[in-house]
């Protein structure tokens, strides 16, 4: 157990129990109060800071667009997508430097936006862009955890406020032409839109959850994407014989034929690699949650307000779960999808109906 200023860290490395803390269902384990208070420009009050009663009108809205049918019914548009960023690399003269992360982030961006905006993606993408800004500059903001510094009006925290205020323009200027457009849209806006109408919410409450929520899914769903399928690229380059065997399965399932989510499912030489890929290098270094009430967890009683964290960097090379090999590249240990293999993937990402982003589990 540790502090970091005002705020009382317990450190959980033990599979077990982040397991027990990944699958529980109870309320009284919820996020972090320190990122909305810290973070609160980026991260607003939606899915991934929100809880109790707040939390479950959120996931109700958003995790049903984020279920394996609703996925695949949207596979089109982002192979298309992929496509474009393939042709690219194709194209691009090898006396340059191949910048895979600028063209993985450019190929999410419209990807994401897509699937949130549909046919408004074009602002979509101008959105993503003053998000990332805003990210960029949180980064930089000092003293974090130090009361009220984030209320003084230092250089930092003008940037901030700026970018939010713009971002948070560009989203209800979207959702304004939205709500006059005639078009019959099926992408996530319209469904926070009918979701916020449905609810009863007042007209600050409403704005304040579409915004909050479209910067929250900018968050889960594409940095972190963005940085796993880097690292996933990084580990082929350097491991060419499991790059060749990737590549003759892609062959030899697609056939030429244009990849669906029935092709990508079968494909296990590929899982494997994500799996192994998402091991090695994790997209989120800590898994943190918070009790909202005194609770015990294996026989270890943690008060109301203790902050939990599990680091991840450490939990996915542990020799007493991953043997001596931990370290190195071998995505043959999820071969057969051992309970041994699979253990942290599931008590980190939780087993939610589809779903899976970790925030749409309980807790």
């Amino acid at each position: 157990m540790f502090s970091l200023f005002n705020t009382q860290i317990l450190h959980v490395n033990e599979p077990e129990t982040v397991r027990e803390i990944a699958t529980c269902t109870s309320l009284d384990l919820g996020k972090p109060s320190y990122q909305q208070r810290e973070r609160g420009p980026l991260l607003g009050h939606g899915i991934l800071t929100s809880d109790g009663a707040v939390w479950t009108h959120n996931r109700k809205i958003l995790a049903p667009e984020l279920y394996m049918d609703k996925v695949k019914g949207n596979g089109r548009p982002n192979y298309e997508v992929y496509r474009d960023i393939i042709e690219l690399m194709e194209e691009y003269d090898r006396k340059e430097r191949w910048n895979c992360r600028h063209k993985n982030r450019r190929g999410l961006e419209k990807l994401l936006s897509r699937a949130c905006f549909g046919s408004n993606y074009i602002k979509g993408e101008e959105i993503f862009l003053r998000l990332r800004a805003l990210q960029e500059a949180m980064s930089k903001k000092i003293f974090l955890g130090i009361p009220g510094m984030r209320y003084i009006p230092n250089k930092h925290n003008k940037n901030a406020w700026a970018l939010e205020k713009d971002v948070r323009n560009l989203i209800l200027k979207v959702v304004s032409d939205r709500k006059e457009s005639s078009a019959n849209e099926k992408d996530l806006l319209q469904m926070v839109l009918e979701g916020a109408k449905n609810s009863k919410l007042s007209k600050e409450a409403t704005d304040n959850f579409i915004v909050d929520n479209c910067k929250n899914i900018y968050l889960a769903g594409y940095e972190t994407t963005a940085v796993s399928a880097v690292w996933c690229l990084m580990l082929l380059v350097a491991n060419p014989d499991w790059q060749d065997r990737v590549r003759d399965e892609v062959f030899e399932i697609c056939k030429e034929r244009t990849p669906d989510a029935d092709m990508i499912q079968k494909m296990k030489q590929m899982t494997m690699v994500i799996h192994e890929s998402l091991k090695l290098y994790p997209p989120v270094l800590v898994v943190s949650r918070e009790a909202l009430a005194d609770m015990e967890l294996r026989g270890i009683h943690v008060p109301k307000w203790m902050n939990i964290w599990s680091l991840l960097a450490t939990l996915h090379i542990d020799p007493e779960n991953w043997g001596q090999d931990g370290l190195k590249f071998n995505p043959e240990r999820f071969e057969h999808r051992s309970l041994q293999a699979t253990i942290l993937v599931h008590a980190i990402w939780g087993q939610s109906k589809g779903v899976s982003w970790p925030e749409f589990s309980h807790g």
